[in-house]
């Protein structure tokens, strides 16, 4: 059955969803910064409210500020709680489990435990605003125009000489699938990550490799330059367990590992 789903934040994968429900018949609206086509302005109350009226989903993909407000939730939590639409969902991040040293994590874990301490506290506030709230923590995403495909392209990829460095990843299209999936499944908490974690090096190299290009030189972090934001990512090591949602939802990633999506990507062009 069609619905309107109503997404907080236009972003990346949520952009994704949104065009996918679009082609399946689905009435989407989303907030932005300002109005536009299919569009309105977060901070048009009238317009926000109006849409949540007749809106049957309600997503929200907007982390929360860099003073630890979820602007969302401060906005429009109380109009959220109160609506009568009939799926909820908030996409969180794995960050909310902080460091494990290369262990497994599941849902079960403890979060705020690491440098997302902001994020944790709104997972844990979404979780709490309605009883169908569904929580999709994710790992390193990826896809058309967002790859290590792009990075080796345009000369901005890296090794780092951590040998023991462990990620999770998914691809976009991958948690599409799984709110989907979820629309007629379980609220609660759930991990969408593909089967298989690996070091950022492999990814790299099998892009690398892919494009027929030379993998970029091995260096330390201090050595590349990054970020800081880039830095936090190479400050926990983790793999993402995703078992909760095959079981309880019967989600399969269809790019079960990097070297699947990214095979895709390329022979899609992307």
């Amino acid at each position: 059955m069609n619905g309107h789903m109503l997404i907080f934040g236009m972003g990346y994968t949520a952009s994704r969803l949104a065009e996918h429900l679009r082609g399946q018949g689905w009435q989407v609206t989303g907030t932005r910064r300002m109005s536009g086509e299919g569009a309105v302005a977060f901070d048009d109350r009238f317009a926000v409210l109006h849409a949540l009226e007749s809106a049957t989903h309600i997503l929200s993909s907007v982390p929360p500020l860099a003073e630890g407000i979820d602007p969302v939730l401060a906005a429009y939590g109380e109009d959220i709680a109160g609506s009568g639409a009939r799926w909820a969902g908030y996409l969180s991040s794995t960050g909310v489990y902080g460091d494990t040293g290369g262990a497994w994590v599941d849902e079960s874990a403890p979060i705020g435990q690491g440098r997302r301490t902001a994020r944790a506290e709104a997972d844990l506030a979404w979780q709490a605003l309605r009883p169908d709230m569904h929580v999709f923590r994710l790992p390193g995403i990826y896809g058309p125009g967002r790859s290590a495909l792009d990075r080796v392209r345009e000369g901005k990829a890296h090794r780092i000489d951590l040998p023991h460095q462990i990620f999770s990843r998914i691809h976009a299209d991958d948690i599409v699938g799984a709110m989907i999936a979820s629309f007629a499944g379980a609220p609660g908490v759930y991990n969408i990550a593909d089967d298989l974690p690996a070091s950022q090096n492999a990814v790299i190299e099998y892009a690398c490799d892919l494009l027929g290009q030379p993998w970029p030189p091995l260096r330390t972090l201090e050595e590349a330059r990054l970020s800081p934001m880039a830095m936090g990512f190479y400050a926990e090591n983790r793999r993402i367990s995703n078992g909760k949602a095959k079981r309880v939802l019967s989600w399969v990633p269809t790019y079960s590992d990097y070297k699947q999506g990214l095979s895709a990507l390329l022979a899609a062009g992307a």
